[in-house]
């Protein structure tokens, strides 16, 4: 996968994951030279979300079609204002913006909430992201590609992950790249190919258990510390039939899939938040630790907001042999939206940024719609 020409690109990324924190925006720097990737994130931030954004994105998926669309293009105007405030904070040029958008509906054969309209099978998978790229083009007044997954699925895909050829040519010195975000995914090199899946759910769930104690997260694994492993909850989470799906198998994750699997288990027990948490934790640390187990001692690269939660690193290392490495902060914090940034430098050289390997597509593809002011 040799790209075509010598060049450099100035990029704003906007990213919105399932835990609901806020938009990430970084400023990247990125360049090729010498058959080779090289990257700087110069200018990051995390806006975080009001509390009518974040009422509005929860309850989005069971509004009307008017609605839905409306809110669509209003979350794209929201993200250019964001972009024209970031670019006057931080005197900034970029040659165009690259934006994931924010995750609604994320359907796949692990989930069977969106596989029915009045009764009737969904012919398709479906996965869906806010934030209009031609709203955010007309108030940003700069070229904006987003719209990065649809073609994936309409080939055959999940659609997802996205982020693992970022790994595969930005991260390359590192045998596994481990994310914890609102969910926690891995890739890594096998046979020549990458390999990529999505785990299990962590901050997604940790975070709304959070919220029933008035916080937004558990900060530094605290709360989950405190709290009593509930052995019959923590075999029913490693039970669910997704963890039998075969590694190499392309699997991927959204919030239907908590929303049905896991949220009933939860409520089943009727437990202290504390020991909720507590039991989670020790459920995603086997759950990636299971994964890691068959494979050759190698350094694990760490990112996302878990990467913050000390309790559930200690219990990781408990688990595994594998060197946990964590990155600096701005890593820790916006490596997905510099892979995003690289996604969307992908699609304007017409290069491939979606990898079949990873999604189970028929066919790598450029995915990614192109607006221009």
């Amino acid at each position: 996968m040799t790209a075509k020409n010598n060049a450099s690109y100035n990029i704003i990324s906007l990213m919105s994951g399932t835990s609901l924190d806020g938009v990430d925006i970084a400023f990247c720097k990125l360049a090729f030279e010498n058959e080779k990737w090289s990257y700087e994130i110069v200018n990051a931030e995390t806006i975080p979300y009001s509390g009518e954004w974040k009422k509005t994105l929860l309850s989005l998926e069971e509004t009307t079609a008017l609605r839905f669309q409306q809110i669509n293009m209003e979350y794209g105007f929201y993200l250019g204002e964001l972009v024209l405030n970031f670019v006057k904070k931080y005197s900034v040029t970029p040659d165009f913006i690259s934006s994931h958008g924010h995750t609604i509906f994320h359907s796949d054969f692990t989930c069977s909430i969106l596989k029915s309209y009045e009764g009737k099978p969904l012919k398709k998978k479906l996965t869906v992201q806010i934030g209009a790229g031609s709203a955010i083009a007309a108030t940003g007044n700069l070229p904006v590609v987003c719209d990065f997954r649809t073609l994936d699925v309409a080939l055959g895909g999940q659609g997802a992950p996205l982020v693992p050829i970022g790994d595969m040519l930005l991260f390359s010195e590192y045998d596994f790249c481990l994310n914890l975000g609102g969910f926690a995914n891995v890739s890594y090199q096998h046979q020549h190919e990458r390999i990529a899946f999505d785990i299990c759910p962590v901050n997604i769930v940790m975070n709304a258990v959070c919220a029933t104690l008035g916080k937004e997260y558990d900060h530094n694994g605290e709360l989950a510390a405190t709290g009593t492993i509930h052995v019959p909850l923590l075999n029913e989470l490693n039970n669910l039939s997704f963890y039998q799906l075969p590694s190499n198998t392309p699997k991927s994750l959204g919030k239907e899939w908590v929303i049905e699997h896991v949220n009933p288990l939860l409520k089943k027990y009727k437990l202290a938040p504390n020991d909720v948490l507590r039991t989670f934790v020790e459920h995603v640390a086997i759950q990636i630790a299971n994964v890691l187990a068959p494979k050759p001692k190698g350094k694990i690269l760490i990112t996302g907001g878990g990467t913050f939660n000390i309790f559930l690193l200690e219990q990781l290392k408990k688990h595994t042999s594998h060197q946990l490495v964590i990155p600096q902060k701005n890593i820790i914090e916006f490596k997905e939206a510099l892979i995003f940034a690289f996604l969307g430098a992908l699609r304007m050289r017409n290069e491939i940024n979606c990898l079949k390997s990873v999604t189970g597509a028929r066919s790598n593809n450029v995915g990614g719609i192109v607006y221009r002011p």
